[in-house]
């Protein structure tokens, strides 16, 4: 639910380059390596007199060039075990021929003993696994242009994204390109993206000595010479800037207008589905997630603002799963106590990958509250029930449903029935919320003993602080007995005075009176 064709306040810039962060954590590489990239590729592409639509284009598809890598993790973590680590390294290598091979064999069975990654070794070579490795090449070409087109990029951003892989010297995936019939945006993002890491790793004289032993092979040769010739003004303060504010102050396209409500939901949508390619079992997770919240929240009768949040952050809560290996997501067995602390860490960085868009921000907050629990035993934060505003709560229990009802590699999908007892078990223990339970139950289609119909629209959370209201209680004291935020509290307090048409205590006090709906005296 949105308020459809207003402007939202976030640009399409904007909502690209925070995807891009997420694409860091898919890489395993330091936050804000696609953002550097993108700073050094706008540069390049102004040395190349690239025009200005090429320039524009090279914004866009050096932020998204690297963004469909997570369409092949399971694969890659099937192989290589840590899928994360592999990408990382893979920096280091001429990405074809011999020292390709010699990198991904290396890379097989790495944390397993000598026998077992001889064994595996001996599958990876005999069962294709090289092949599919090459093949998820375009697996992931296709994803990012999806991805592209899916929020509303120029066809040749997402042509250019379409030769991710390909290579000077044609020995690209998939191969039907070389030399200068790649597009010249690509050209300058295939350069851009190997110069950053190397400049990171070990500074100017590192990358400007991997770009010349790539000369003519995986790279441009005459990108190459512009950036050795002027690798002064290519890495001019590139540690010392905000590589955000650079991209987005300096760098990104003029015409970046702001999206509509609309618009930036359906983004959001894009970013849920992206979060679930990490892994199979993930699918359709987040959308899901995002139906069934956004329904118990109308039930509860949240005001639209509210429930158009809780819709909202649903779909981005699960952005921080890119910053664990598939190989832990995908895992049949127990977690160790690593795996299970870095999967304890994918609320947090949700909320940090959306932290940097103010607009973006509250979402993220919310979001990264999915696995808290009322008695402070969720993760990552260990928070009460006093810091989960109802958004949170409604989030928590939609989350904890429809987890329920996936099947995961560790355990086989829960019946409804079963998932039904299971909120309703956690509930009674206090650790989440019995109205967003009920919510969430009757949003998935089970039968939820009715209450009787509130006057005025009130909502039983309403209907409860119009009773304290009405016997006297701050703000603060209500905020206590009812384990809500102070301010939580003043939002309902609006709604009940707006909904019931008064504005003091007194009135509030003979509303609920007439109605029945004095709360019990606080004892104290």
């Amino acid at each position: 639910m949105t308020t459809g064709g207003l402007p939202s306040g976030v640009r399409k810039a904007e909502l690209v380059a925070a995807l891009s962060l997420a694409t860091d954590l898919g890489l395993g590489l330091p936050e804000e390596h696609v953002l550097r990239q993108t700073v050094i590729a706008r540069r390049l592409a102004r040395l190349a007199v690239l025009s200005a639509a090429q320039q524009d284009a090279v914004f866009y598809t050096s932020l998204l060039a690297w963004v469909g890598c997570v369409a092949d993790s399971h694969e890659m973590a099937h192989w290589f075990g840590d899928d994360r680590r592999l990408r990382a390294e893979s920096y280091a290598v001429d990405k074809a021929g011999l020292p390709m091979l010699r990198f991904l064999v290396e890379q097989v069975g790495r944390d397993a003993g000598p026998a077992r990654r001889l064994t595996a070794i001996g599958r990876f070579l005999v069962a294709g696994g090289v092949g599919e490795a090459m093949g998820s090449m375009i697996t992931h070409c296709r994803t990012t242009a999806d991805i592209a087109e899916r929020l509303g990029l120029p066809d040749d951003i997402g042509r250019a994204l379409g030769q991710a892989f390909e290579r000077w010297d044609g020995r690209g995936v998939p191969g039907r390109l070389r030399a200068a019939a790649i597009d010249p945006v690509i050209r300058v993002v295939h350069v851009a993206d190997d110069t950053e890491q190397h400049h990171r790793a070990g500074g100017v004289g590192a990358a400007t000595a991997m770009l010349r032993s790539r000369r003519g092979t995986e790279f441009d040769p005459d990108l190459v010479d512009l950036v050795c010739a002027h690798a002064d003004e290519v890495f001019d303060g590139l540690d010392a800037v905000s590589a955000w504010q650079s991209v987005l102050d300096d760098g990104s396209p003029a015409e970046s207008p702001a999206l509509t409500e609309d618009e930036l939901t359906d983004a959001l949508r894009v970013f849920g589905d992206y979060a679930d390619l990490k892994a199979p079992c993930f699918l359709g997770h987040s959308a899901a997630v995002a139906a069934l919240a956004a329904d118990a929240a109308g039930r509860m009768g949240l005001p639209d603002a509210d429930v158009t949040l809780v819709e909202r952050a649903a779909l981005v809560h699960d952005l921080g799963v890119h910053g664990v290996s598939s190989g832990v997501w995908d895992k049949p067995g127990p977690l160790s106590a690593g795996e299970w602390e870095r999967v304890r860490m994918h609320p947090y960085l949700t909320e940090r990958t959306l932290a940097r868009v103010p607009q973006l921000a509250e979402l993220g907050t919310l979001a990264a509250l999915h696995h808290e629990r009322l008695d402070g035993s969720g993760y990552p934060r260990g928070l009460r029930a006093d810091a989960m505003p109802i958004t949170a709560r409604v989030l928590a229990a939609a989350v904890r449903y429809r987890t329920a009802v996936e099947p995961r590699p560790h355990r086989p999908a829960a019946e409804p029935a079963a998932a039904q007892t299971l909120l309703r078990a956690d509930a009674a223990a206090g650790r989440l919320d019995g109205e967003a339970v009920n919510a969430v139950l009757a949003a998935a289609g089970h039968r939820v003993r009715r209450r009787p119909a509130l006057p005025a629209g009130l909502s039983p959370r309403e209907a409860q602080v119009l009773g304290l209201v009405a016997r006297g209680l701050s703000n603060r004291a209500i905020a206590a007995e009812l384990s809500l935020a102070p301010r939580t509290v003043g939002s309902h307090v609006e709604h009940v005075y707006t909904k019931i048409g008064v504005s003091t205590r007194g009135a509030a006090a003979m509303f609920a009176m007439r109605h029945g709906l004095v709360g019990d005296p606080v004892q104290g």
